[in-house]
């Protein structure tokens, strides 16, 4: 036990421990005390707000009851309306520290897990599968939060269900801790822009294969799609192999490039240049525009002389004051590379029109690009 974090309680006038599990990387809350049906919503959020965990007891149903009358009072706009932010960047910077500090909010209501992953409380469903899915194969029991656990029934579903790929006319299906491609304007420009081979293309950072397939389905004779993320390189093959594509797509375990070069290089990086506050969240945030630049800095090795790179890229955090157009043209440059020509798309997310979100203004204002680059 001592390889993992491990959560601390006393129940009955004993002292009782067990791992402790958090795919967001939070650690156990110091302080943790037994709640069951008779807690309230009142009290147990003034617990939750002072850091200190619930390990739940009761009924399962009335767990999520209290877990969304939790969520309510974690939303009430405070009584003293607060200074609006000063820039695009303050609001989005204020805007994840809100996000982080609800999220510490709500994971403090905990689930005891049994050694095989099932939870011994009254109408509480089968999660078993779903916990397989996301932590592996159980390995004896464990404490973790509600939050967490209705996080990885949804994934499950999305994962069972599927996402239509109208680009493809097919589903993909996401795994847990996989970006899933449910912004499809992004995947319609991969299926609009003029292939310049229908030999040979690597996909950069492939995730859950919906361009390696795209670009197969397109005609693409050969597609070499890599990633470092063992849960993308596992949703990469389950998609290529139900679409029926593992003889024209090869799934790659490396960083970034794969060796040699190729007609046609695609990459869809995370959009926004802010640190990842979990594992989950680096399909989001590029820290210091890491990969963004790692694709571009190695792009010229790795395309041939009349190849084109394809960089699907969103202008989110040019409207956040995160990266300027200026800084994107200039990375550009330096690598050597030229614009040869560009597609835009509005997103039409729902976020996009909602008028409460902090980013609205940006969001509002945010248009998708596909870059086509070339060597200089």
């Amino acid at each position: 036990m001592s390889e993992y974090p491990v959560i601390n309680w006393i129940e009955a006038s004993e002292a009782h421990s067990a791992r402790w599990r958090s795919e967001s990387g939070v650690p156990p809350p110091k302080r943790v005390v037994i709640a069951d049906d008779h807690m309230t919503a009142d009290a147990a959020f003034r617990l939750a707000s002072e850091g200190t965990g619930m390990l739940w007891r009761g009924d399962f149903q009335n767990a999520r009851q209290l877990l969304q009358a939790l969520a309510r009072r974690a939303d009430r706009k405070p009584k003293k309306p607060r200074a609006p932010a000063s820039s695009p960047t303050e609001a989005f910077h204020l805007h994840r520290q809100a996000q982080s500090q609800r999220a510490r909010t709500l994971g403090m209501l905990l689930l005891p897990f049994e050694d095989d992953h099932s939870i011994s409380l009254r109408r509480a469903p089968d999660v078993r599968q779903a916990c397989v899915e996301a932590y592996g194969p159980a390995d004896g029991p464990y404490v973790a939060s509600l939050r967490e656990l209705l996080g990885l029934i949804g994934a499950h579903e999305w994962r069972k269900k599927g996402v239509e790929i109208p680009a493809l006319g097919d589903r993909i299906h996401p795994h847990y801790g996989v970006f899933s491609p449910v912004r499809g304007e992004y995947v319609g420009l991969v299926a609009e822009a003029p292939l310049p081979s229908l030999s040979l293309a690597f996909d950069i950072g492939t995730g859950t294969g919906v361009l390696a397939a795209l670009l197969a389905r397109r005609g693409v004779m050969r597609v070499v799609a890599t990633d470092q993320d063992s849960r993308a390189l596992a949703c990469a093959r389950e998609n290529l192999a139900r679409l029926g594509l593992t003889g024209q797509v090869e799934v790659m375990e490396t960083d970034l490039f794969p060796e040699g070069r190729a007609p046609l290089v695609i990459c869809n990086p995370p959009w926004v240049p802010a640190r990842p506050s979990s594992s989950i969240e680096h399909a989001v945030y590029d820290p210091d525009s890491r990969m963004l630049r790692g694709f571009l800095g190695g792009l010229a090795a790795h395309l041939e002389p009349k190849g084109e790179g394809w960089l699907i890229l969103s202008d989110l955090a040019e409207h956040l004051g995160l990266r300027s157009r200026t800084e994107l043209l200039a990375a550009i440059d330096e690598a050597g590379l030229k614009v040869v020509g560009r597609m835009d798309v509005r997103p039409h997310h729902p976020r996009v029109s909602d008028a409460a979100d902090p980013l609205h203004a940006a969001r509002a204002a945010e248009v998708t690009s596909l870059w086509r680059l070339a060597i200089r």
